[in-house]
């Protein structure tokens, strides 16, 4: 497939066009800005491409312009899908990249892809309006949504806790200023993630969201003590109360089981690397 992708620039886009590529898809980024309509419109107008992987967002929680979140996650995806349908040959298939954080905070573990969404950050409810309005094209499209749980990999931006740490013990620091260490994670694989796109851009039922997780959390402590066994480096923990979220998610574990259930009557299957293992390619990422 001819794949239109957005935000090829960044950490997961550029894992996943290399993905794509070595599955033997052509993979075209898209250039305008998001928040540019007519410039869009004209660019994939004449790319007329016969999927969409959209990647692009702001992702980071603690981003400081908090209108940031919609202008590129709500008004930027409308106009995306704005252009997809005024093409004379819709694509096939256009995946749209949610997030687990419109869950926010749940008692129910692991979490379900029914679970009532209750996002408590500006992140969270931008992908959660992303994906109320996204529903508005599901006659003109066929839209697939996924919310992956967290990821990590070599090259994610250091404001990201996994990248923060390696680098701290790659280069043998004596201490870092971490917030709040009593918080659950999924720490998924980003090769596993963008694998996952690519099943679900060939399987995926229209109109339907899919948690992209392993369904098995880490505790932030399990984190640093395997990065310290690593490298037989102490690093000293300190905690900043800047740091500490006021509506801090305690506990993000997903449900794989509707993912699971389509692969396999597909007859395919998702790899997924060890936490170990992830944990030693961004490490080494750091060290070289």
């Amino acid at each position: 497939m001819r794949i239109l992708l957005t935000g090829a620039e960044g950490f997961t886009g550029q894992v996943f066009a290399k993905r794509a590529v070595a599955a033997g898809h052509a993979v075209i980024a898209l250039q305008s800005d998001l928040t540019h309509r007519e410039a869009l419109h004209q660019e994939v107008l004449a790319l007329a491409p016969d999927a969409v992987v959209h990647l692009a967002a702001i992702s980071f929680v603690g981003h400081a312009n908090e209108a940031a979140f919609y202008a590129v996650n709500v008004v930027g995806t409308t106009h995306l899908l704005d252009a997809l349908v005024q093409l004379p040959a819709r694509p096939a298939r256009v995946l749209l990249a949610s997030s687990a954080n419109v869950y926010g905070n749940t008692a129910q573990s692991p979490i379900t892809e029914s679970q009532p969404p209750a996002p408590i950050n500006h992140y969270g409810m931008s992908k959660l309006a992303m994906e109320f309005m996204a529903r508005t094209y599901n006659e003109q499209l066929n839209l697939v949504v996924a919310r992956p749980f967290n990821y990590t990999g070599p090259g994610q931006d250091a404001h990201f806790l996994i990248p923060k740490l390696a680098a701290h013990f790659a280069s043998r620091a004596p201490s870092i200023e971490l917030g709040n260490l009593d918080v659950e994670r999924e720490f998924n694989d980003v090769q596993m993630v963008c694998d996952a796109y690519l099943l679900l851009l060939a399987h995926g039922e229209p109109g339907e969201t899919y948690n992209i997780c392993s369904g098995r959390p880490y505790a932030l402590r399990r984190i640093i003590e395997t990065f310290a066994r690593m490298t037989s480096h102490d690093l000293r923990i300190e905690i900043n109360p800047a740091f500490i979220r006021a509506n801090e998610v305690r506990r993000l574990c997903g449900d794989p089981q509707k993912l699971q259930a389509l692969f396999s009557e597909q007859g395919v299957a998702l790899h997924e690397p060890s936490l170990e293992e992830t944990l030693k390619h961004v490490l080494l990422a750091k060290q070289d």
